[in-house]
């Protein structure tokens, strides 16, 4: 599977950004969004099921980002709105290999693509 996020950008405060992420090779997989902050760890944002029925979110985002897909544009899409400071970071698609009950568990997910970055001015 390769992965390949694109959307970042400079944004303000309370604006709004959608990230994309194209997928290729073996597609049917759980996908997911996680950040890393300047100074922090990576952490989980956002993932969704192959089918897209559920969702979940961390919950410094809910509320505020929705994650969606096109299974048959092989796209996975986060649209984050009322963008605060903190949202910077850069934003990582990833695909589940295994399963689990904890979606945000990054071992869980095998492949990822770059970051694109989100920067978020006050």
């Amino acid at each position: 599977v390769q992965l390949q996020a694109s959307g970042g950008g400079l944004v303000q405060a309370g604006g709004s950004l959608r990230l994309s992420c194209a997928a290729s090779g073996r597609t049917s997989h759980d996908m997911g969004w996680f950040r890393r902050a300047p100074g922090k760890e990576r952490e989980f944002v956002a993932a969704i099921s192959w089918s897209g029925g559920s969702t979940y979110y961390a919950d410094s985002v809910k509320g505020r980002f929705t994650i969606s897909r096109d299974n048959a544009k092989n796209m996975v899409y986060l649209q984050m709105n009322s963008l605060k400071p903190e949202d910077t970071a850069d934003y990582y698609c990833a695909a589940r290999s295994r399963t689990g009950a904890n979606w945000g568990q990054m071992a869980l997910y095998a492949y990822w693509g770059q970051g694109t970055l989100v920067t978020v001015s006050s």
